[in-house]
């Protein structure tokens, strides 16, 4: 297939990040003092990045609830619903390259059925393609992740406000990623049965020699 056309986004869930009065690996700012230890954090925000390797745009959402396949999954198609009319015309597939998470694996059934309807929402195919366990950390979207824990090293992140704006300030390629908060609240281990689930899997065609790692779902329009 031509690269014409194709987006190309790398994706992937950061590490969780606890607000408060908390070293982060560095001299802090200020006083320079801040706890060594979270004592029972309660204030907690998972980030989900997606940078389209073309552009070089970088997406980043704050999720405060649980890192789920829904989660994912919504952050991918918000990612799509913000390009505009034409960039979406042109699209011929849309490649997501991500690591063999729990969240998001070629056999999460909840991650597969959503991503289905994904396709069908937007009516372009959607090609998964996942690292195995240890080469996920050359992953396009990991180098961000570290440009973003260099930007706000040792300092001390006490509402999700400051988060916010600290990220906002970092730069991938030279342009400032889009940095949005989510308080949409997701159920954890919500899974398929059986024969939901073979409906999926009718769905998806899997690379015969990596049926883990290659995934394409074409539309229903086009199956």
């Amino acid at each position: 297939m031509s690269s014409e056309g194709i987006k190309r986004w790398s994706i992937d869930c950061k590490a969780t990040v606890k607000i408060g009065d908390f070293s982060r690996g560095g001299q802090t700012r200020g006083d320079n003092r801040a706890s060594d230890h979270d004592m029972g954090c309660e204030e907690k925000y998972i980030p989900c990045g997606i940078v389209d390797e073309d552009s070089a745009s970088l997406n980043i959402t704050f999720g405060s609830s649980y890192k789920t396949s829904d989660f994912i999954v919504d952050t991918i198609e918000a990612k799509w619903d913000a390009l505009d009319e034409q960039e979406k015309a042109e699209t011929s597939l849309i490649q997501i390259k991500m690591d063999n998470g729990p969240e998001s694996s070629g056999r999460r059934t909840q991650f597969l059925y959503r991503m289905v309807q994904l396709a069908d929402i937007i009516n372009k195919p959607v090609q998964l393609l996942y690292y195995p366990p240890y080469p996920s950390k050359y992953n396009p979207i990991e180098r961000c992740w570290g440009i973003l824990e260099l930007k706000w090293n040792g300092t001390k992140l006490t509402n999700a406000e400051t988060m916010l704006e600290w990220a906002k300030q970092m730069t991938w390629k030279g342009l400032h990623p889009v940095v949005e908060l989510s308080r949409n609240m997701y159920e954890k281990g919500i899974s398929l049965g059986q024969a939901a689930m073979r409906a999926v899997e009718a769905r998806l065609k899997r690379d015969p020699k990596l049926p883990k790692y290659d995934i394409l779902i074409n539309p229903a329009s086009t199956s």
